[in-house]
This record gives structure tokens, sequence and C-alpha cells, in this order.
């Protein structure tokens, strides 16, 4: 094997190498870019969960607040009758009052 042969077989073996380093480079693009996708799925799979997760929240704090609220107006609905039944059996003694402070004038 002359010179020539040994120069050109190492000027195949650097152009084999630049080939293979380009391809390499062109690969790790690929995995660095599916990789930043995947990152910004998962990132909004998790906004999308905790939006949802308050969404739940929420719904349920509102339901308990609203159960929350017929229980009391329930019980204030049955003071307030308590209130004007007890008026209402008053009323006609608190009239003969007036009526005898007015005559007794």
């Amino acid at each position: 094997m002359g010179m020539a042969d040994v120069l050109q077989s190492i000027k195949n073996a650097e152009e084999s190498a630049d080939t293979t380093i380009s391809a390499s480079k062109e690969k790790a693009t690929k995995i660095l870019a599916d990789a930043r996708k995947e990152a910004a799925d998962i990132v909004q799979n998790a906004q999308d969960g905790a939006v949802s997760s308050t969404v739940k929240t929420l719904d349920s704090a509102r339901n308990k607040a609203g159960k929350e609220a017929e229980v009391v107006h329930a019980e204030g609905a049955v003071k307030v009758g308590g209130i004007q039944s007890s008026a209402g059996d008053r009323r006609s003694a608190a009239v003969q009052i007036v009526i005898d402070s007015l005559m007794s004038n």
C-alpha cells in the first residue's frame, strides 16, 4: 500500500467521522426537542390537573356552604314562626291594654 492509498484511507476515515458526527448532532437535536416537548406536555397536564382539582374543591365547598345555609335558613324560619305565634297570642292582650288605657282617660 502506497502513500497515496494511506492518505486516501485517512481522508475516507475523516469523511466517515464527519458524517457520523453530523448524524449524531442531528440525533441529539431531535432527542432534545422531543424531551422539551415531553416536558411541556407534562407541565400542561399538571396544570390541567391542578385546575380540575381546584374546580372540584370549589364545587364541593359551594355545595357544603349551600347545605349549611339551608340548615340556618330552616332554623331561622322556625324561630320567626315562633316569634309570630307568640306575638299573635299576645296581640289581643295588647289591644285590650291599649283600649283600657284610652277608656280610663
